[in-house]
């Protein structure tokens, strides 16, 4: 039944948020940070156009954003995990107990909006994501962190 609960949970948040008209945190989160579709990708194309289909190129170009490769439970998960401080000071953060595949993207020096130009970077790193609410799920990613060796 708990497994019914973490496929049917993402599905309702989509629907209530849509039925309210706003975007919630979590699904912002999941929007901006979530995709388990792709494998890690060093190719350029990639962020420039994952930035574009989730709208992070709109009226600016976002400096910097991480796509999470792993399932949406995995990292739901994390919120269960290790607590770190964020980077902003607040409690809430938690560091996954395993190391997860994501891509970095990075505006490229010269590029402005609206020819917003990324550079991507393929990692596996432990994540550190903020989480609120009941239940308790992420609503930002803070940072990654490198595996040590």
């Amino acid at each position: 039944m708990a497994q019914k609960t973490l496929v049917l949970f993402p599905l309702l948040v989509l629907v209530l948020g849509c039925v309210q008209g706003k975007e919630s945190l979590v699904m912002k989160f999941q929007r901006q940070h979530m995709d388990s579709c792709s494998a890690p990708s060093g190719n350029s194309s990639y962020c420039n156009q994952m930035m574009r289909r989730r709208n992070m190129t709109q009226g600016w170009c976002k400096p910097v954003n991480t796509f999470v490769h792993e399932h949406l439970e995995d990292v739901e998960a994390v919120c269960l995990q290790g607590n770190v401080t964020c980077k902003n000071g607040q409690p809430n953060c938690h560091q996954s107990s395993s190391s997860m595949r994501i891509t970095d993207c990075r505006l490229t020096g010269g590029s402005k909006y609206p020819n917003c130009a990324y550079r991507a970077s393929p990692k596996e790193r432990y994540i550190i994501v903020a989480c609120e609410g009941k239940p308790y799920l992420p609503v930002h990613f803070d940072a990654s962190v490198e595996l040590s060796t």
